[in-house]
C-alpha cells in the first residue's frame, strides 16, 4: 500500500522532525504538562480504590483480584459497580509492594510516566491513519505524514482534560487501557505488513494477537472492547479502501450492486468473522463474570436516565454530549465531580440547552458530509477517521447501550480526545494551506494555544495534588452540586474545622434534601458537639429516606443512646446490624448501651461479636478486661486481657486495663512488667504513672510509689485519686522516719 505523500502534511505549522526528535518532544511535553503532580496525595476515589482497597496488601491473596471489583468488593455483591478491571489493580498492587506500603509518589509516576509512552505511541497511530500502511524495501513501515502525526500527538500530549486520567491515580484505568488499545489497533495493522495493492495477503496470528490485546484493555477498562470498531472500521476504509458516498450512492440507486462485493477485498469477511466472534465473546465472558446483572445505579448518579419522558431524556442524553464536545474544544472548566446538580436536568423543549445540541449535530453532520462527499482521499479519510476515534472509545460512556453512573467523566474523553486532535491538526494544516498571506497568524494561534494547555495542565495537576484544592476548585464550576459541597465539608472535617464543615454540609442538603450521606456526617458533627436533637431529626431523615443506610442506623442509636432513649437505641443498633450483618463497630456500641443499663452479658456478648468479626477492635477487647474486672470476674478478665495482647500486643491501653487485673490478683511482678511496657509506648500517660505507684505503694516498694505518683501529678496535678493516694503514701513514709528515728 505505497501511498504518494500528503499534500497538506507539509503545511501543518510544525517543523519537521526526524522520528526520533519528534518522540523526545511529545514526551517531554506530556511529562511538562502533569509532572508537578508526582508528589501529590491520594485523593478522591483513591481512597476507596486504594487506600481502603484490601487488594492491595500482601497478606491478601492474589486470586481475589480476579474475584472482586476494582473497588475490592465481591462482584456478585448488589453494591458492586461491576467494574471489573483486576489488571489496574495488579499495578496498584506491585506499586504497594515495590514501596513497602501506601506511597502515592510512586503511583503518580508511573502514572506520569504512562500517559508519556501512550502520547508518544499516538504518533504511530496517527501517522496510520493519516498517512497509511507503506513500507520499504525491508519492510519497515514509512511515516507518510511525519508533521501532522507529530503535532497531532503534541496536541493529544498536552490536552487538560487528561488531568484526572493522570493526576488522578484512579484515572491509571484509563491510561493502561488507551495503552492496550495502540498495541491492539497497532498489532491488527501489523497482520498487512507485507501487503500491497496487488497482494491480499494477511496474518492471522497477527489478528488474534490483537484481539488478545483488547482484552487486556478490557482487564485494565471495559473501554478497551471499543478498538474492534476502530479496527474494523480501519479494515473497511484503508485495508478494503471502501469510498463510502460511492457506496451508499450504488446502493440507494442500484447502479452496479453486483460490483459492490468487489469494494471487499478477498479475506475480509475472514477478518470481520474473526473481530465479532471475538468481541462476542469478550462481551459474554464480561458479563458472566459480573454476575450477569448490570450494577444498580441510583437517581442521583444519572438522572436522565431516570427521566420518564423518553424525548426529554434524549434531549438530556445529547446535551451532555454537547457539554463533553466543549470540554474537548474548551477544556478550562473541569470538575472531579458533574453529579447532583452539576448539570439540571432539561426539562421543557424550550430551554435555551437545546441550542448547544443542535450546534453539536450540525457540527457533526458538517464534518461527517466533509467526510464521506468530499473528492480528496486524504481528507476522506482523516475526517473519518477523527469521527471514528472521536465517538467509538466514547459509546460505553454515552448511555445508548446500559445507563452508566455518572453525568459527565472527564477520564472517558481520554481516547475520544486523540479524534479530536486529529481533526484539529487537519483544520491547522488546511488553515496554512489556504490562508498562505496569514501563515504567521496561524503558527502564532497554534503556539497560543500550546501554551495555554500547558498551562491549563499545569494548574489543574496542581489542584488535583491534594483533596482541599480539588474540592475547592469545584465550587466556581459546579456550585449547584451538593457532591462538591459535601466533599469540602467532608475535608474539613477531617482537618479538624467542624464549624466550617456544618456550613458545606448544610449547603450539600439544602441542595439536595434527599442527600443520606451529607445528613449522616453532618447528624455526626452535631453528635460531638452535644447538639443531640438535631443530630437525631438529621439521621432520622436519613433512615427513612434509605431504610438500609447501617452507618447511620448506627449513628442515630449513639444519638439516642446519649438522650437517653435506651429502648430506642437498642432498635436502631440492631437495624443497622439487620442491614450489615457484619458491623463490628456497631456491636461493640451496642455492647456500650448494654453496659450503660447494667446488662452485664449483653455487653459481653456483644464486645465478643466486634472482636471476632474484627479481631483487632481494640476497644470491644478493653471494655471487655475493664468490664470483668469491675465486676469481680479477675481471672477471665485476666484471660481476656492476654487474648487481646496476643492479637495486640503493642496496644498500651489493654497493657494499662490488664496490669490492674494483675495487681488486683497480686501478680504484683507481671502487672509491673505490663505497666512499664506500656509507659514504654506510652511515657506520658498520667493515669498509668498513677496506677503503677498504687501497684508499687501496696507491694511495699514505696520509693518506687512516690516516684510514679510524682511523675503522675507532674504530668497531671488533677489526677483522680491520686493526690489523695500521694498524700497516703508520704504520712506512711513519714511515719516509717519517725519509728527509725526513735529506734
Amino acid at each position: 500500500m505505497v501511498l504518494s505523500e500528503l499534500n497538506w502534511d507539509h503545511h501543518v505549522p510544525l517543523p519537521k522532525l526526524t522520528h526520533s526528535q519528534a518522540r523526545v518532544l511529545v514526551c517531554l511535553a506530556a511529562l511538562l504538562c502533569f509532572m508537578n503532580s508526582y508528589d501529590g496525595e491520594f485523593v478522591f476515589d483513591d481512597s476507596e480504590a486504594i487506600i481502603n482497597n484490601k487488594d492491595l496488601k500482601p497478606d491478601t491473596p492474589l486470586s481475589n483480584i480476579w474475584r472482586n471489583d476494582f473497588w475490592g468488593s465481591n462482584l456478585s455483591s448488589n453494591t458492586s459497580h461491576k467494574s471489573y478491571r483486576p489488571l489496574t489493580v495488579l499495578t496498584f498492587r506491585l506499586n504497594y509492594l515495590l514501596a513497602g506500603g501506601l506511597c502515592p509518589v510512586g503511583f503518580h509516576v508511573i502514572n506520569i510516566g504512562l500517559h508519556g509512552a501512550i502520547s508518544v505511541l499516538m504518533i504511530d497511530v496517527f501517522a496510520i491513519l493519516i498517512g497509511g500502511l507503506a513500507y520499504d524495501g525491508k519492510g519497515k513501515r514509512l511515516n507518510q505524514a511525519p508533521k501532522a502525526s507529530s503535532l497531532a500527538a503534541l496536541l493529544f500530549a498536552v490536552h487538560p482534560i487528561h488531568t484526572e486520567s493522570v493526576a488522578g491515580i484512579v484515572g491509571r484505568a484509563d491510561l493502561l487501557c488507551a495503552l492496550f488499545f495502540q498495541l491492539s489497533f497497532l498489532t491488527y495493522c501489523r497482520a498487512f505488513q507485507q501487503g500491497n495493492s496487488k497482494d491480499d495477503r494477511f496474518s492471522t496470528a497477527w489478528i488474534v494477537i490483537s484481539l488478545v490485546l483488547c482484552a487486556v484493555a478490557m482487564l485494565c477498562k471495559e473501554q478497551g472492547i471499543t478498538v474492534l470498531g476502530v479496527n474494523a472500521a480501519f479494515d473497511i476504509l484503508m485495508v478494503c479502501n471502501v469510498n463510502v458516498h460511492e457506496l451508499v450512492q450504488r446502493v440507494l440507486f442500484r447502479q452496479k450492486v453486483a460490483d459492490v462485493s468487489e469494494l471487499f477485498r478477498r479475506g475480509f469477511l475472514t477478518r470481520m468473522a474473526l473481530l465479532s466472534f471475538g468481541g462476542a465473546l469478550l462481551v459474554y465472558a464480561r458479563w458472566r463474570i459480573m454476575g450477569t446483572g448490570p450494577p444498580a445505579f441510583t437517581e442521583v448518579d444519572n438522572p436522565a436516565s431516570f427521566a420518564e419522558n423518553v424525548f426529554l431524556r434524549a434531549v438530556n442524553y445529547n446535551y451532555y454530549y454537547s457539554l463533553n464536545a466543549w470540554l474537548l474544544l474548551c477544556p478550562w472548566w473541569l470538575c472531579f465531580d458533574w453529579s447532583m446538580g452539576c448539570v439540571p436536568l432539561i426539562k421543557s423543549a424550550c430551554d435555551w440547552r437545546v441550542v448547544p445540541v443542535l450546534l453539536l449535530w450540525g457540527g457533526l453532520f458538517g464534518l461527517t458530509s466533509q467526510a464521506l462527499l468530499s473528492q480528496d482521499s486524504h481528507k476522506r479519510r482523516t475526517l473519518t477517521f477523527g469521527l471514528v476515534l472521536l465517538v467509538i472509545p466514547f459509546l460505553p460512556a454515552s448511555n445508548l447501550f446500559f445507563r452508566v453512573g455518572f453525568v459527565i467523566a472527564e477520564r472517558v474523553l481520554y481516547l475520544s480526545t486523540a479524534g479530536y486532535c486529529l481533526i484539529l491538526t487537519y483544520a491547522l494544516g488546511c488553515s496554512c494551506c489556504l490562508w498562505r498571506r496569514h501563515k504567521k497568524l496561524v503558527h502564532a494561534a497554534l503556539l497560543g494555544l500550546l501554551g495555554m494547555n500547558v498551562a491549563r495542565c499545569a494548574l489543574r495537576s496542581q489542584q488535583w495534588r491534594s483533596e482541599e484544592a480539588l474540592f475547592t476548585s469545584a465550587l466556581s464550576v459546579c456550585p449547584l452540586n451538593a457532591k462538591v459541597h459535601y466533599n469540602v465539608g467532608k475535608n474539613l472535617a477531617d482537618r479538624g474545622d467542624q464549624s466550617a464543615a456544618i456550613k458545606y454540609y448544610r449547603e450539600a442538603v439544602r441542595l439536595n434534601p434527599k442527600y443520606v450521606h451529607a445528613m449522616n456526617n453532618l447528624g455526626n458533627i452535631l453528635k460531638e458537639r452535644n447538639e443531640l436533637v438535631e443530630a437525631e431529626e438529621l439521621l432520622s431523615e436519613a433512615v427513612r429516606i434509605q431504610p438500609d443506610f447501617a452507618a447511620a442506623w448506627m449513628n442515630l442509636g449513639i444519638v439516642q443512646n446519649s438522650l437517653q432513649k435506651f429502648g430506642d437505641a437498642e432498635q436502631s443498633y440492631w437495624n443497622a446490624i439487620k442491614f450489615r450483618r457484619k458491623y463490628p463497630d456497631c456491636y461493640y456500641n451496642l455492647g456500650r448501651l448494654y453496659a450503660d443499663l447494667n446488662r452485664h452479658l449483653d455487653a459481653l456478648n456483644a464486645w465478643k461479636n466486634a472482636t471476632m468479626l474484627k479481631p483487632d477492635h481494640s476497644l470491644a477487647w478493653n471494655n471487655m478486661v475493664i468490664l470483668l474486672d469491675n465486676t469481680g470476674n479477675l481471672a477471665q478478665a485476666e484471660v481476656i486481657g492476654k487474648e487481646a495482647l496476643r492479637l495486640l500486643p503493642n496496644d498500651h491501653t489493654i497493657m494499662f486495663s490488664l496490669a490492674n487485673v494483675l495487681g488486683k490478683l497480686q501478680k504484683y511482678k507481671e502487672s509491673e512488667g505490663f505497666f512499664l511496657s506500656a509507659l514504654n509506648i506510652n511515657p506520658n500517660s498520667a493515669s498509668c504513672h498513677g496506677n503503677l505507684a498504687v501497684l508499687y505503694h501496696r507491694w511495699g516498694r514505696l520509693d518506687m510509689a512516690k516516684k510514679h505518683y510524682e511523675m503522675s501529678l507532674k504530668l497531671d496535678s488533677n489526677a483522680p485519686g491520686t493526690k489523695e493516694n500521694y498524700n497516703m503514701l508520704l504520712r506512711k513514709l513519714e511515719q516509717q522516719q519517725q519509728r527509725k528515728t526513735t529506734v
